[in-house]
């Protein structure tokens, strides 16, 4: 029997053009009539980067930044996608309901994915892929592989196209 798809999560670096393979999540979504959950990580310090910052500036305020940050991120997030909708999703502007969840967290991007996948009982992943330098045509993006080897759930890998497109959600 087909596993039926419930739960999307959609990962994103909000890189430029990242955007793109949101397509693909909304029309995973739509064909299944499930739910999608955005996810973006902002990756943590180093821990020597970390101790610099703390000889400066007490935990507190760098945890009220962090708060900040994330949520400054999200109210952003929601507005590319209110513009998203508007120029994709006039057919059907009840799409866009289907995301349920914005999640903006702290730490290693590929753990942090693997890690919500599972707190939110999500069935698959969909993240986009932009291959860098010279070897891009062989390997995928590090996070991208680090999920691959450990998930156990169907993934899609996005290539993003090269040069521009019409949307982004990389200018938050």
């Amino acid at each position: 029997m087909i596993p039926k798809i419930q739960n999307v999560l959609y990962a994103t670096d909000l890189s430029k053009n990242s955007a793109y393979a949101f397509r693909y999540a909304v029309n995973t979504a739509r064909k299944h009539d499930a739910k999608i959950h955005l996810l973006h990580v902002i990756e943590s310090l180093s821990p020597q980067t970390e101790a610099l910052l703390l000889m400066h500036i007490d935990q507190e305020k760098i945890d009220q930044r962090r708060k900040e940050s994330q949520e400054n991120i999200r109210l952003r997030i929601k507005e590319r996608l209110k513009q998203f909708a508007e120029r994709e999703l006039s057919d059907d502007p009840e799409t866009l309901k289907r995301v349920i969840g914005i999640h903006v967290v702290f730490g290693d991007p590929a753990a942090e994915i693997l890690d919500k996948t599972d707190e939110l009982g999500c069935d698959t992943v969909i993240m986009g892929t932009n291959g860098k330098g010279a070897i891009s045509h062989t390997f995928l993006g590090s996070v991208s592989e680090k999920v691959l080897r450990r998930i156990r759930k169907p993934v899609y890998i996005i290539p993003l196209p090269k040069g521009e497109t019409d949307i982004t959600l990389g200018e938050i």
